[in-house]
């Protein structure tokens, strides 16, 4: 078993920045870490994600040039950066894990190991 724990949400104003972590602990192999969130009334959409075997990265369109996706190779910890925040980035962002293969999954269907989500609000 794996466990995700998301943290760094909170609020902040349109322009500024927040760094979310997602921690694991147990079995933490994986192939692929990638960040989702929701928003009230709309369906999980991909946002970032990261290939542990050389941390490439990979992007939504929509979050190129303003998040970034890193990691902690000690501490198996994956960060995401989100700089020039917008009202719409406001949701609930999560972290999930590919345990093995993938080819730059971007659907929520792809990911097995969720967190419990950490709270972004972008006031305007």
């Amino acid at each position: 078993q794996v466990q995700l724990l998301e943290s760094g949400g909170g609020l902040v104003q349109a322009g500024g920045s927040l760094r979310l972590s997602c921690a694991a602990s147990g079995r933490t192999f994986s192939t692929y870490t990638g960040w989702f969130r929701q928003a009230p009334g709309k369906e999980r959409e991909f946002v970032a994600g990261i290939r542990w075997s050389d941390g490439g990265s990979y992007y939504a369109d929509s979050m190129k040039g303003r998040f970034t996706v890193s990691r902690d190779n000690a501490s198996t910890t994956v960060y995401l950066q989100m700089d020039s925040l917008k009202p719409e980035d406001t949701a609930v962002y999560y972290c999930a894990l590919r345990r093995f293969g993938g080819n730059w999954p971007r659907s929520a269907t792809e990911f097995g190991a969720w967190g419990q989500g950490t709270q972004v609000t972008v006031s305007s």
